[in-house]
Order: structure tokens, then C-alpha cells, then sequence
């Protein structure tokens, strides 16, 4: 099976890479399923309807979130009618938090790929453990048997923590990739379980900016500590960035994984893509 996650979309400009580049994509690389984090997607802050339909219609089958899934209040309700969209999971048991944090889908061809999206703790919002979260979903949900993949979007700060979810993850899960911090690293990698793993996909926004913010006010106020207004999404050609895997059929484990960039300042040529395209 082969798929595709693109890291936080970030504004229009990174809505408009996603429409840009993302349709000849799943054809080109024979895509049968595609996931999107998209808490930033409407003004960097939170998603509307509008901007979650913006991106489903340019060929996002999953919408993940993470501690901005709540900024535009409309997506409280929304959540609750849109099955594509998943926020994180490990909600405190107390709380009411309306949606769900995993979701099984069904592929054209048939497969059942389970998508799962956490929120790290370590200079994060306090929510229940990530792990212990994770792992019912994984007893509940065995990759090779009741689920032909299973994708795992880490939306943490710290890199230590998403590549220990990485670890815990190993041979379990398709793909664990982390979002959130919006630069891709350059570490993606199968790990010895047979699981794919990268600790930051990325974001798809425009990079001459301050991790795809106009570059003014983070300045600003480091530099002078002064707040002087709210950040805004640089508005520039965007990077789309994200990555491709490809799983064993018979296992639901990755095969290989490669990085994506495409457009903006960060493109670049990915030969083993173009190889993938071919085949």
C-alpha cells in the first residue's frame, strides 16, 4: 500500500500548495491514501469547515489536529459531523472533548487504515499520557489483522519525545511522524520493528518566514520581548512537505520511506520518488 502524511498546513499559502501539488501527487505516486494535519490551516490558527473542505477537495482522505484544534470555535461542532477529521486522543477522561482521536477509514481498494493523532506533553498542554493512549488503541486495533495500516501523527515539541512514541510504536504501526515544530528533519528512516518513522514532517507554508509565520512580529518580540499584535501565516509560495511510504501488504509494515518537498523554497528533486512513479 502506498500513502502520504503532509505536515501542518499553515494559512492559505499552504492551503494552495496543497491544491497545487497534491492531486498530481497521488497520481504520479499511486497514492491510495492521503492524511493532512491541518490545525493551523485557517489563518494558523484552528480549522473552519470552509478550509477542511478546501483541503478534502483537493484529495486529503484524513484531517489530523493538535493543541490548536479548538482555536475556531466552529470546529467544536464541526468535529462532530465530519468523520475525517481526528484531534488528539489522549483527552483527559474527564474532559469532553467532542470527535473522536482515532479513526478507521476504508480505501477505495478496500484496506483499512487506522489513523491515530496524540498530543506530547513535554512543553505541551497537560493531557493524559500519550503512550498508555496509544497503546490501547494498538491492542484494540492490531496492525496485519484488523488493520492494513495504521498512521500515528505525534504532535509534540520535543523531538525526544516523538521519537521515544517512535520506539514504543515499533513494529505496530505503519507510520509514526511528528508534527507540530513545522521543519521537516532529515531523519526519516524504517525502524528495526518495521515501522516508518520521522520526527517532523514539516509544514506546508511558505519558509521565508519564522516556521511559517511573516518573519515581523516573532522578531519582534524576541528581540525586544515586546508583543506588538497577533503572528499572521507568511503569505508567499509554500513547500509542500510531507512523506511517502510504502507498506508490506501482508504485514501492514513500511517498506520504504521517503521525504516530500515540493514547491517554494525548499523544493528539491527526490529521485527515488520519480522511481516509485515508475514502477
Amino acid at each position: 500500500m502506498r500513502f502520504a502524511f503532509f505536515g501542518d498546513v499553515i494559512g492559505r499559502s499552504g492551503r494552495e500548495s496543497v491544491a497545487d501539488h497534491l492531486p498530481a501527487l497521488r497520481r504520479r505516486l499511486g497514492l491510495e491514501f492521503v492524511v493532512i494535519n491541518a490545525e493551523n490551516a485557517a489563518a494558523g490558527f484552528g480549522i473552519t469547515e470552509n478550509t477542511a473542505r478546501e483541503l478534502f477537495d483537493s484529495g486529503a482522505d484524513c484531517l489530523t489536529l493538535g493543541n490548536h484544534a479548538w482555536d475556531q470555535k466552529e470546529a467544536l461542532t464541526y468535529i462532530i459531523r465530519e468523520p475525517r477529521l481526528v484531534r488528539p486522543l489522549n483527552y483527559p477522561a474527564l474532559t469532553y472533548a467532542p470527535g473522536r482521536g482515532a479513526q478507521m477509514f476504508e480505501t477505495d481498494a478496500g484496506r483499512r487504515v487506522l489513523v491515530i493523532n496524540l498530543l506530547g506533553r513535554v512543553h505541551m498542554d497537560a493531557l493524559d499520557d500519550p503512550f498508555s493512549s496509544v497503546d490501547r488503541e494498538l491492542e484494540a486495533c492490531p496492525l496485519g489483522s484488523a488493520a492494513d495500516a495504521v498512521i500515528i501523527d505525534m504532535h509534540a515539541e520535543a523531538t525526544s519525545e516523538k521519537m521515544a512514541m517512535g520506539h514504543f510504536c515499533d513494529g505496530r504501526a505503519s507510520l509514526v511522524v511528528g508534527t507540530h515544530t513545522h521543519v521537516p528533519t532529515a531523519d526519516a528512516q524504517i525502524l528495526t520493528g518495521g515501522t516508518a518513522y520521522q520526527t517532523d514532517a514539516g509544514a506546508c507554508a511558505d519558509y521565508d518566514s519564522v516556521i511559517g509565520n511573516q518573519k515581523e512580529e516573532p522578531l519582534r518580540r524576541f528581540t525586544t520581548r515586546i508583543s506588538g499584535g497577533r503572528y499572521k501565516p507568511a503569505e508567499g509560495p509554500a513547500t509542500l512537505c510531507g512523506v511517502f511510504v510504502e507498506t508490506d501488504d501482508a504485514t501492514g509494515l513500511a517498506r520504504r520511506i521517503e521525504p516530500i518537498r515540493i514547491g517554494g523554497r525548499l523544493s528539491q528533486t527526490v529521485p527515488s520518488l520519480e522511481t516509485v512513479a515508475g514502477e
